[in-house]
């Protein structure tokens, strides 16, 4: 990455504030190779794909792998200790009252809204439930409670200890300042967002959909995004990755026909981006930021190429750094964040939702609208697909394990396809963004949803057709 720019001529740049000074000769060289160096690695962890043990993933994906394989069995009572941790804490801060200081570790871990409270203490009262096998069904059974507690914590926890600790190579060393200029122009046209936004869509489709959205939810927290902005990214752009992707297509039985699958995701997505932002709930998010102004500025100064002047923000983003021991430091207490804040409600919303799929024709009830929309599209079994679609909102792999059983091929691959596509469901993304502060509610999550499966049918049924 050679530019020739002239560095005495260049002014001060507004990276992450209006303070900072783009760096001069030496300083600006060391810089330049902190910007690469560190950017390479962050894309190398969280975006670039690669094949490895017969099946495309990425770095992060083998590193969690790995710690997953070395933990086995002792990742449950690592989750057990956690929740029951989350809950414990939360309980001694509300009822001691102990004086804390407003920036302390402790305050921010456990000095939260009764809403979470009561979110800590279902989460620590399932678990253990689930853990001891005692209680009802509808909490314990191996297809509700036993999902979260078997196979998607024991994800999720290795997960996010390398993905929070390593995420400030790809957000915090110049690599959204670089290619945030680069996209700004299109992110703006075609999706009404900054062009840093395009950084959080790579981490997600090429990592997973939690990492897309910890990256949006860092970045409306230090005033990179306005409300609006963050409640479209965390919405739009927070697909699962491609490995997920084939795990559904095999679940689902469209493994055979994964390229089309995967085209026909990238495609829906898309229009569905273009489309979302300029209808509500989202389109009527106020443009208002975290810290209440803006820290952005994506403008491109005249005498600047936008290359240029992607690089000459992106080399004064990574001289405003602080050391690595100060940027780990500060990793660990996020990772402590997630993890107290995250993994209890996963287990109370995460359940819940689960046992009502399970238990209840709730999604049979809510799918029924779907139905005639399906037949209108030709779609075939479609009392069948309706309720496995609606069933997305509760955990993304619901809809391959409920859609498995239907004959209908072309069916199959519309339920599957679909269930990546619609992008919320509450055992992670929506419980992440709950806990974040994006103001979203549940209520609007759930429109959000329902949208985006209309808009998603229309256009997978239509490639379907032709494919089938």
């Amino acid at each position: 990455m050679t530019v020739h720019i002239d560095k005495n001529q260049m002014p001060i740049l507004d990276a992450d504030s209006p303070d900072l000074q783009t760096p001069q000769g030496q300083q600006w060289k060391l810089s330049l190779w902190k910007f690469i160096l560190f950017s390479i690695l962050g894309m190398a962890l969280f975006i670039i794909p690669f094949e490895w043990g017969g099946k495309v993933t990425i770095l992060l994906g083998v590193l969690t792998d790995t710690l997953q394989g070395i933990l086995g069995e002792s990742v449950k009572y690592i989750a057990l200790a956690i929740v029951t941790i989350s809950f414990l804490g939360t309980l001694a801060v509300k009822l001691l009252k102990p004086n804390l200081a407003e920036d302390s570790v402790l305050k921010n871990l456990f000095d939260v809204d009764w809403f979470w409270v009561f979110s800590r203490f279902l989460g620590a009262l399932f678990i253990w439930m689930i853990y001891l096998q005692i209680g009802p069904e509808f909490i314990i059974n191996r297809n509700t409670g036993g999902v979260i507690f078997e196979d998607l914590v024991p994800i999720l926890i290795p997960l996010f200890f390398f993905a929070i600790l390593s995420l400030p190579f790809l957000t915090d060393f110049g690599l959204m300042e670089y290619l945030g200029t680069l996209a700004s122009k299109v992110f703006v046209k075609l999706f009404k967002l900054p062009g840093r936004a395009a950084v959080d869509a790579m981490s997600s489709w090429f990592g997973a959909a939690s990492i897309g959205l910890l990256v949006t939810m860092k970045e409306y927290d230090k005033s990179f995004y306005s409300q609006r902005e963050a409640c479209i990214i965390a919405t739009t752009f927070s697909v699962t990755s491609i490995a997920f992707t084939y795990v559904v297509a095999k679940t689902i039985g469209v493994e055979g026909n994964f390229i089309s699958f995967y085209l026909t995701i990238a495609l829906t997505g898309f229009i569905a981006a273009i489309i979302m932002p300029r209808i509500p709930p989202l389109s009527m998010k106020p443009d208002t930021y975290h810290s209440g102004a803006s820290r952005l500025n994506e403008n491109i100064p005249t005498e600047y190429s936008t290359h240029q002047w992607a690089v000459n923000r992106a080399v004064t983003r990574a001289y405003s750094m602080p050391s690595l021991g100060k940027v780990f430091k500060h990793s660990v207490v996020n990772l402590f964040d997630i993890y107290f804040g995250l993994i209890p409600v996963i287990f109370a919303i995460g359940t819940i939702g689960l046992g009502l799929s399970e238990y209840t024709p709730i999604f049979n009830w809510i799918a029924a609208p779907l139905v005639p929309l399906l037949e209108l599209l030709r779609v075939p079994e479609a009392a069948a697909a309706a309720p496995a679609m609606i069933m997305g909102f509760a955990d993304m792999y619901l809809p391959a394990l409920v859609g498995k059983s239907i004959t209908s091929e072309m069916t199959r691959f519309i339920v599957g396809a679909a269930s990546i596509t619609q992008i919320i469901y509450m055992s992670e993304v929506g419980a992440l963004i709950l806990k974040s502060n994006i103001k979203l509610n549940v209520l609007e999550l759930f429109a959000i949803f329902i949208l985006r499966t209309i808009i998603s049918l229309v256009v997978i049924t239509a490639v379907a057709h032709m494919l089938y």
